[in-house]
């Protein structure tokens, strides 16, 4: 537990992905989005762009007013009943291709900055189980808090069952908060034994569970998802404020080189013109960040044997091969496979 926390970001870099979530549990018409956005200033329209970031105050601005709409002590459940794999971009890619439910947390511990920057996730070993440690480094009411716990540890049981093929019964959860008046409501929700009042927000998991091999593993989807993931963090350790890195990390969130000017500008809440601007301000451009990106996801690709020419050219998503053959040969002035060659 003595890792530092992460940097708290004043640049939007969450994505909004969530909060969508959270206006489609609410019933939330377009119309209605207003309510959902109290205090933000962040518009419905902002909110409803594919690609669009919030900084953590907004996130966490959001959930508290999700939870006045609601009225519902039991919301942080059912928002965590949809947070399922699919909605955690190539993360939740990785989780599900990973080995067993170890491999899957540790890929979270190590990737959740780059779905929320606030959130820290410690797998500590005990000798005959694990323990998953959940911290939010965000000024947060004891309200909030609860119902981020709540939604976490439903996320939690959502990624072990889609791993197991089951629910995680073994698992035990200790909570930090003390036991609250919707306390009956819990076995509703969660498979195993719970506790209030624990030291550290945390979910106990046998190590024999977490060894549990799941069936649906894909060692070829899980290395695709990590180079992904990597990119996406390195990014976020070394360059969060930058414009560069935030037009990087909403075309690593998308499939590769399908994101547009446009969108990127709308999703940073600005003119196509000013996100020039500022790109040209950093020695950078739209079209060159798009490039580096492809040149250097085709070169990683090009270090796994079992892919073909042809299927990396259709995972950059180049519907001509030869396209892709004549962009790759201007980046490195070699065909893809003499490149391939060299690196042997």
């Amino acid at each position: 537990m003595a890792q530092a926390p992460y940097p708290q970001h004043t640049q939007a870099t969450n994505p909004a992905s969530y909060s969508r979530l959270i206006a489609r549990e609410l019933g939330l018409p377009p119309t209605r989005l207003w309510m959902l956005l109290q205090g933000t200033e962040v518009t419905p329209e902002q909110l409803l762009a594919e690609d669009s970031l919030l900084t953590t105050q907004q996130q966490v601005q959001i959930l508290h007013n999700a939870m006045e709409i609601s009225d519902d002590p039991t919301f942080g459940f059912r928002l965590g009943h949809r947070l399922t794999p699919a909605t955690h971009g190539a993360m939740g890619f990785l989780t599900l291709s990973s080995a067993n439910l170890l491999e899957a947390l540790q890929a979270i511990h190590r990737y959740a900055p780059t779905r929320l920057n606030f959130v820290r996730i410690e797998v500590q070993d005990h000798g005959e189980w694990l323990g998953c440690y959940a911290n939010f480094d965000a000024p947060l009411s004891d309200e909030t808090r609860r119902c981020l716990s709540e939604a976490f540890i439903m996320m939690f049981f959502e990624t072990a069952r889609s791993i197991l093929g089951r629910p995680a019964h073994e698992v035990e959860t200790f909570f930090s908060h003390h036991m609250p008046a919707h306390h009956e409501q819990y076995p509703k929700y969660l498979p195993g034994a719970y506790h209030f009042g624990a030291e550290h927000f945390m979910a106990r998991i046998p190590k024999a569970l977490c060894l549990f091999p799941n069936n649906a593993a894909n060692h070829e989807s899980y290395q695709l998802a990590l180079q992904q993931c990597e990119k996406m963090l390195s990014q976020l350790v070394t360059d969060s404020d930058s414009y560069r890195y935030r037009v990087e990390k909403m075309m690593l969130s998308c499939p590769p080189g399908t994101l547009t000017e446009e969108e990127a500008a709308a999703a940073l809440f600005m003119s196509k013109r000013t996100l020039a601007r500022k790109l040209a301000q950093e020695n950078s451009g739209f079209r060159k960040i798009r490039e580096q990106i492809l040149s250097r996801q085709a070169a990683d690709y090009l270090q796994d044997p079992r892919l073909t020419v042809d299927s990396i050219a259709a995972l950059l998503n180049y519907h001509d091969s030869a396209n892709f053959r004549r962009a790759f040969k201007r980046w490195y002035t070699l065909t893809p496979e003499q490149f391939r060659m060299d690196q042997h």
